[in-house]
């Protein structure tokens, strides 16, 4: 059987996207691992789903490049809510994932702003393995007595992360940390990696080790998890643009809400057919 799908991406984080409102699709995780793969199948970062939904005006499944469905994708949520929105005529739209239910808002040309909840900061919510003070976490990478990496912020938004204060970012350092605390046994779910370089109390340089799928050019859930971390600590404001190598997106952790919102581009670059 093939299936239709739209290639899209945002801030560069890029998808493969399915329509499966009225036929069920349900890769095998052999299936998603040859879909994403950018020499033999289409290549993309997370394969998702858009399904029906009784409490929503659909539902986003997602899994990573590793065949590993995840609980949410913050990037995939604003390309899931444009598409939805130019399907309805609406200006704004519920989305329904595993990691709860959000919803997405026109923000302008090809621009969506989605309200990603609240951040979940209590140690049990992230998940950690043992209690612990989620502003800054008993964690460190290198030598005890000269750690190169310590004490990160953790957060749930929606999935799992930790985030490192520093301006270390190169190619090899962040897949080398990065794919060494993934599996870390203080994160029983596994955990997106973030690195983050506070350049002034509204800008943040971050770089993603995501869970799952590596080094990617943005992550959505790590640009809301680094700005609520770096607030938390003093380091920013509340509100901040996170630069990442596929576009800047825009934060802003909502004092009387408590949500984070996030606002960024989306991008259509094809159409093809799986055959699956």
């Amino acid at each position: 059987m093939t299936r239709p799908f739209v290639r899209m991406n945002g801030a560069g984080n890029d998808f493969v996207v399915v329509n499966a409102l009225e036929t069920p699709f349900a890769p095998t995780a052999d299936q998603v691992r040859a879909i994403a793969d950018r020499e033999t199948g289409q290549g993309c970062d997370q394969l998702i789903a858009i399904e029906p939904s009784a409490t929503a005006d659909a539902f986003m499944r997602v899994w990573n490049a590793d065949g590993g469905e995840v609980e949410t994708c913050g990037n995939a949520l604003r390309c899931v809510g444009w598409l939805l929105m130019q399907s309805t005529g609406k200006d704004s739209v519920t989305i329904d994932t595993l990691g709860g239910p959000t919803t997405a808002a026109r923000a302008g040309d090809h621009r969506v702003r989605v309200d990603m909840g609240a951040p979940g900061l209590d140690w049990m919510q992230v998940p950690l393995a043992e209690e612990m003070d989620t502003r800054g976490i008993e964690l460190q990478v290198g030598p005890i007595e000269a750690p190169i990496l310590h004490t990160p912020g953790a957060v749930s938004m929606g999935n799992p992360h930790v985030v490192f204060f520093t301006d270390r970012q190169d190619d090899a350092f962040v897949r080398g940390s990065g794919s060494l605390v993934e599996h870390h046994p203080l994160f029983p779910q596994g955990v997106n990696v973030g690195f983050a370089n506070v350049l002034a109390p509204d800008r943040i340089r971050l770089r993603v080790w995501e869970r799952g799928a590596g080094l990617t050019k943005a992550c959505g859930t790590g640009a809301c998890a680094a700005l609520v971390a770096t607030a938390r600590r003093g380091l920013t404001g509340r509100h901040a643009m996170v630069e990442a190598d596929g576009g800047d997106l825009l934060i802003d952790w909502d004092e009387a809400s408590g949500h984070v919102f996030m606002t960024g581009p989306i991008e259509i670059e094809g159409t093809g057919t799986l055959a699956v």
